[in-house]
């Protein structure tokens, strides 16, 4: 890989050390090509997206064809989850969990990515919706590097006796006979296919699961900052949000860190306290 420059090597924001960055490019592009798939998983806020921006802003200022893409790009588009909420059940209806992707269009954007013309879906959380395939970005050559980021990257589903009793109040109150939560966790099952074309898997491991709430609300203000006018989540709305994400999200702690490739653990503040 060419040597970058110490400009180069500058952070984006207020992400991770520029020689960390540059230590997993490294490592993601030691992976057998002619294009990688390299996953970075972690629970909402750990900083996942900053990491992968970094990531191929670096490989980009390197002349590597890199991409990213992320999980919550192949969300059903509300009219779907709407069906699914109907005929399912009524939480269904909410972007987020397992169960709620396209994965096909997953599996078709990764296999495109390794040819000419792929193009890369999107998706407007302020509105809800998927963006009009017309608007994606197309990519006239193929990648050498895909980053394919999000929050339950190879998470494996539970028992089913584990899914007896609720686990916060959005489950006791509007999932008490079980059947959402007994949904998305045979929906996990579904992924195997998607995740089956991650070539390495990172694990942002965060202090736990009560960090995530915070986290989530940083996000939303940053999301309502950059897009004044447009209405976003109340903080109250937040904390009913994470709650759709609770269950699979402490699986995932229990899960991936023997799952993964490679597991980096940050503190509360996202530093770095074990680099894996």
């Amino acid at each position: 890989m060419p040597e970058p420059s110490h400009a180069q090597l500058k952070p984006v924001g207020t992400g991770y050390p520029p020689a960390f960055v540059l230590a997993l490019l490294d490592e993601a592009m030691a992976l057998p090509g002619p294009c990688r798939v390299f996953g970075i998983t972690g629970l909402q806020g750990t900083g996942k997206s900053t990491l992968a921006a970094q990531m191929a802003a670096l490989a980009l200022a390197s002349g590597i064809r890199a991409v990213v893409l992320s999980v919550d790009d192949l969300y059903l588009d509300q009219p779907e989850r709407v069906a699914l909420g109907r005929t399912v059940h009524p939480l269904l209806a909410t972007r987020g969990p397992p169960g709620t992707h396209d994965i096909p269009l997953g599996r078709r954007t990764l296999d495109a990515l390794r040819g000419r013309d792929a193009a890369l879906p999107a998706f407007d959380k302020i509105s809800d919706r998927r963006v009009p395939r017309a608007a994606w970005r197309t990519l006239p050559e193929p990648a050498e590097l895909v980053l394919f980021e999000g929050w339950f990257h190879c998470v494996p589903p539970e028992a089913d006796a584990a899914l007896a009793a609720p686990l916060n109040a959005l489950e006791a109150l509007e999932d008490a006979d079980g059947l959402w939560r007994r949904f998305v966790n045979a929906a996990l099952a579904d992924y195997a296919p998607l995740w089956a074309r991650i070539d390495r898997l990172l694990f942002l491991e965060g202090p736990g699961f009560e960090q995530v709430p915070g986290w989530r609300w940083q996000q939303e203000q940053t999301l309502a900052a950059a897009n004044p006018g447009r209405r976003t989540k109340t903080q109250a709305e937040v904390e009913r949000f994470v709650l759709f994400f609770e269950r699979v999200s402490r699986r995932a702690l229990a899960t991936l860190p023997a799952l993964a490739g490679r597991v980096v653990r940050v503190d509360a503040k996202r530093r770095i306290i074990d680099p894996g």
